[in-house]
């Protein structure tokens, strides 16, 4: 750790840009928990405006991570702080009240501290129980860097240290059948533990009723997709909104980049619900159910279906399933997130051809709960040769071209969907003018002739 003296060294603001100018900061406030009791926001807007005029810092502007982990995401992945961060050039500073509302970990301090030094940026951190506001530069020396790297090291062990004592608390809280917290099982609502002590779970009238119907559509042989679409006409809350809404919190958020002010029933929100043991009365963890010391599941309160009842329904769904259910893996598609739907502006998804060496990427409208009037879908060697022509068209590049660069380039390219017929010609290659590739927010787009 510097020592006092060193720490001088450290708070002196960067110069002056050209004409005398004050540099440009930008404010970032980030809080994990929202109340509505908090006052944290304005307090690290106290300490980042006493440390911008210090510092001799005009506040151009303010980003606000509410509700946001610096544990789970880094400085680049939050909602609102990520845009600007690819926004160099609007600022020369970015403000923090203190190094744990910036980061979390060692290594988000370092890819923080690569940005700074990549585009000439100064990173400050207000400090407020310290004698001056921690400052670095692009030109930082080694004492700067270890401070931060320090600092970022004490708050990574001071998360590890709560969330080992939340997940001891958890384990006698599911050991005894109290509910500790998070999202409440669909069908239930918190109320007081019988034993005067803490909370359990107990039907809420108002989903359980919804629960039972959707059971009973399920044995009437409809669709997990047509039920879903039917809960979305019928304006019932998703399991995230309906816990929202008992904890007086507003519904909706940000998924893939889009915002929602009330997320939609897919398929796999119904099957989540519809597998868990939650329906039993079984308190669970990690999709399974928490059993006793003599093997006994615990129970969180009144079950919904009975055990037949249950096993049942997973009878029809593995029916359904066709024993096709396997882990998640992770994508290797090149345009996940890059392709996108002109019907309903979705993003499409890779899907394999049995027996061919190439795919299809396809609108994916009902897997959201949505219902796309134009779904589009093309063969996936087409559209990536064609982005991957039209991005090197664009950027003069014979570089690799990866996922990850297209994403970070902003490039994007939209397929409209295709007309019926057209005979062999068909099978020459893509119709270019379906499809349309833009490149970031700079670049006009290059829409095919």
């Amino acid at each position: 750790m510097p020592k006092r003296n060193d720490r001088a060294t450290l708070c002196t603001p960067s110069p002056s840009t050209s004409g005398g100018r004050r540099p440009r900061a930008l404010a970032a406030l980030r809080l994990s928990c929202v109340t509505s009791v908090t006052t944290s926001p304005d307090r690290q807007r106290s300490v980042i405006r006493l440390s911008a005029e210090r510092l001799g810092f005009t506040l151009i502007a303010e980003t606000s991570d509410l509700g946001v982990s610096a544990r789970r995401t880094s400085p680049f992945e939050r909602p609102s702080l990520s845009s600007w961060l690819h926004r160099p050039h609007e600022y020369e500073v970015v403000v923090w009240s203190h190094v744990d509302r910036a980061v979390r970990s060692v290594a988000h301090m370092a890819e923080l501290i690569a940005w700074g030094r990549q585009h000439t940026r100064t990173l400050v951190f207000g400090m407020p129980e310290e004698d001056h506001p921690l400052v670095v530069t692009p030109q930082a020396d080694g004492s700067a860097i270890r401070r931060c790297m320090d600092l970022a090291h004490d708050a990574e062990q001071e998360t590890h240290a709560i969330s080992a004592r939340l997940i001891s608390s958890h384990e006698a809280l599911r050991a005894a059948g109290r509910y500790g917290g998070g999202l409440i099982p669909f069908g239930y609502q918190r109320a007081p533990h019988p034993s005067g002590r803490g909370w359990c779970l107990t039907p809420d009238p108002e989903t359980a009723t919804v629960v039972r119907m959707i059971v009973e559509d399920v044995h009437a042989g409809l669709s997990l997709t047509a039920v879903a679409r039917a809960l979305n006409d019928s304006g019932v809350l998703v399991p995230r909104d309906r816990h929202a809404e008992l904890q007086g919190r507003p519904t909706g958020g940000r998924r893939h980049g889009r915002d929602f002010e009330r997320f939609r029933w897919t398929s796999g929100t119904l099957s989540k619900v519809l597998r868990s043991p939650s329906l039993m009365g079984h308190r669970t963890h990690g999709g399974q159910t928490v059993r006793d010391t003599i093997g006994a599941p615990v129970l969180i309160g009144q079950p919904l279906l009975s055990d037949q009842e249950f096993q049942a329904l997973q009878h029809v769904l593995d029916t359904r399933s066709n024993n096709t259910c396997r882990p998640r893996s992770r994508t290797t598609a090149l345009l996940t997130g890059i392709a996108h739907c002109s019907g309903c502006d979705g993003r499409m998804y890779f899907a394999t051809r049995k027996s061919h060496p190439y795919g299809d990427y396809m609108c994916r409208a009902t897997a959201r709960g949505e219902v796309c009037p134009a779904p589009a879908g093309m063969r996936s060697d087409w559209l990536e040769a064609y982005t991957l022509d039209r991005y090197r068209a664009a950027t003069a590049t014979d570089a690799t071209i990866s996922r990850e660069l297209l994403l970070e380039s902003g490039a994007r390219v939209v397929v409209a969907k295709g007309r019926c017929g057209g005979g062999p010609a068909r099978l020459a290659g893509p119709d270019a003018s379906r499809l349309a590739f833009t490149l970031g927010e700079h670049v006009g787009a290059c829409r095919s002739s």
